[in-house]
């Protein structure tokens, strides 16, 4: 089994920073890859940033530049920098593992973010 636990969201006024970080643990393999989600009120969940299974990263058009994906191997973490937000980043944002093998997800929490115009 794996868990997932975020932290970091808050409230923020636009044009601030938030970091957030995802912990796993139990049975992490080399091969899952990690990445970050989000779900605002009224849409659906879409991908923010995510690592892929050979190690580049990928990132919504919508947060280029201004959100960077990062992770510890030895702490099982990935950071989400959020820099220059805006109010529509407001969301719930979901880490998610996603294991090649058996392509089964696993899903954190998630974690509030609110940005104040």
């Amino acid at each position: 089994q794996v868990q997932l636990v975020e932290s970091g969201g808050g409230l923020v006024q636009a044009g601030g920073s938030l970091r957030l970080s995802c912990a796993a643990s139990g049975s992490i393999f080399s091969s899952d890859a990690m990445g970050w989600y989000r779900q605002a009120p009224g849409k659906q969940r879409e991908v923010v940033a995510a690592f892929t299974r050979g190690g580049s990263t990928n990132y919504a058009d919508s947060v280029k530049g201004r959100f960077t994906i990062s992770r510890d191997n030895a702490k099982n973490t990935v950071y989400l920098q959020m820099n220059y937000l805006k109010p529509e980043d407001t969301a719930v944002y979901y880490c998610i593992l996603h294991r090649a093998i058996g392509g089964r997800d696993y899903w954190g929490q998630g974690t509030q973010v609110t940005v104040s115009s």
